[in-house]
């Protein structure tokens, strides 16, 4: 019955990341909002706040966010088989579909229509990027010290281009340095539960 259930969980996972891989367009911050959607409220597999550092976590490493977050909450859930299900449940449909595009897109990427479909496409990547960002702004920015972090880096970011691991390290080296010399202040905002004071 154990081994049933198992494999039960398995094939869900992958069906879920592989239903993430095969309806979410942009990318990798793309299928933010999607993957919360589907862990954290459809499932109930990881909280807000655990999604929010896998989040974190799978930005500052090697590899495509989407992919490195399916690994970490695939493993989670399921250990070893659950990353390799999850992963291979979120890369496939990308796979697929981009074997079949390119054996075909040479030929129709000047067509109107499939420039007017891509014309649409694209803001549409982009109210979703956006969404994810305010979703993960409101448990992530819990005071005035969060919300300095997050303007100085998109600043940093945007205009003075500098890499997404360096801001990621910065703010890991600010985080640990206000947990060291303010302790009472990192114990208010650790105890904040994502809300903000």
């Amino acid at each position: 019955m154990k081994n049933k259930n198992r494999i039960k969980l398995l094939i869900e996972l992958f069906a879920t990341f592989f239903k993430i891989g095969s309806f979410t367009f942009g990318g990798g911050y793309a299928m933010i909002p999607l993957i919360e959607r589907e862990v954290v409220e459809n499932k109930k597999w990881v909280t807000s706040d655990e999604v929010i550092d896998v989040f974190a976590v799978a930005q500052s490493m090697p590899g495509a966010i989407a992919i490195n977050s399916s690994t970490f909450i695939g493993y989670k859930i399921a250990g070893k088989r659950g990353a390799i299900i999850a992963t291979a449940g979120v890369i496939l449909p990308s796979l697929l579909i981009i074997t079949v595009i390119a054996m075909f897109f040479s030929k129709v990427q000047d067509s109107p229509i499939v420039k007017a479909v891509f014309s649409g496409i694209r803001p549409a990547i982009v109210a979703l990027i956006l969404t994810a960002a305010i979703k993960v702004s409101k448990t992530s920015i819990v005071d005035k010290i969060g919300l300095v972090l997050s303007v100085l880096a998109v600043i940093l970011v945007v205009v003075f281009d500098v890499q997404a691991i360096v801001v990621i390290l910065g703010g890991a080296a600010v985080g640990l340095g206000i947990y060291y010399l303010f302790p009472l202040k990192a114990a208010r905002i650790l105890n904040s539960g994502g809300h903000k004071d």
